[in-house]
């Protein structure tokens, strides 16, 4: 992600602090604005365009979106043309991360990290589903169909929104990888950190209480579990929090004796 981009990311999800009329329509919205706007380089282009106006940018979102979208999703899509971009991939990217907090902001009460953890190990288990949600060659409508049938009552109607819209993005991606983003974007949204632990046994009630004191002190803010059951780990645990591991497993342990008496 290029510095432009990190900054034009700042500037529009701070807007969302103070927007009102946040809804999961307006969340809908953002999602199908990103899929118009991914599915047409000639529309990504001339919003990302730097060398075009601010007003000229913002006043494409009105003749392209205005009539048909509510006044919310209208100001937000405006507020992220403002913006300067690294690329139009990333405006889209925007676009997308937008509707996502929308999406968390809207439906505040519902465990939007949790369902979307759940469908992200359905995913892991299960490769035919995985290539028929990220694959170049399936339609989105179809796709959208699909996630319908699986999470339909089953979720929220915001974790089934945001991974209904994912997967209908123009292109082809890695469905987990987009999960993985969309839970991290989500916590941040509502200023948590999620941690993945994985275990060969259940952790009881108190352990998990004392590891999230632990985290939550090491990372200065809230974190809640998302918990694996791996028997391959043997004992102890290793916990995933983004990019940082800690691997106290004794698989893990039993893998470092080995290289030290092999080398």
């Amino acid at each position: 992600m290029g510095s432009a981009t990190t900054q034009a990311l700042q500037a529009a999800n701070a807007e969302l602090a103070t927007a009102k009329g946040l809804d999961l329509a307006v969340a809908g919205q953002l999602f199908q604005a990103a899929r118009v706007i991914g599915s047409s380089s000639h529309l990504s282009g001339a919003l990302a365009d730097p060398s075009a106006s601010t007003a000229s940018r913002r006043q494409v979102v009105t003749d392209v979106f205005g009539a048909a979208f509510a006044p919310a999703t209208v100001t937000l899509l405006s507020i992220a043309v403002e913006q300067r971009w690294s690329s139009a991939t990333d405006l889209v990217a925007g676009i997308e991360e937008l509707a996502i907090r929308v999406a968390a902001i809207a439906d505040e009460t519902a465990d939007l990290a949790s369902e979307l953890f759940s469908f992200s190990r359905t995913v892991t288990a299960n490769p035919e589903l995985e290539l028929a949600l990220g694959s170049r060659l399936g339609d989105a409508p179809s796709k959208g169909a699909l996630v319908d049938t699986l999470l339909g009552g089953r979720v929220s109607a915001a974790t089934a929104l945001i991974v209904s819209s994912i997967v209908q993005q123009p292109g082809e991606r890695r469905v987990r990888e987009a999960l993985s983003r969309t839970m991290r974007i989500v916590s941040d949204q509502r200023n948590r950190t999620v941690a993945t632990v994985t275990t060969a046994t259940p952790l009881s009630d108190a352990q998990a209480a004392q590891l999230i004191r632990m985290l939550s002190a090491k990372y200065g803010r809230d974190v809640s579990l998302n918990t694996v059951v791996d028997a391959s780990v043997v004992g102890g645990l290793r916990v995933q929090i983004a990019d940082d591991i800690i691997d106290a497993s004794v698989a893990a342990r039993l893998a470092e004796l080995r290289q030290r008496l092999a080398g």
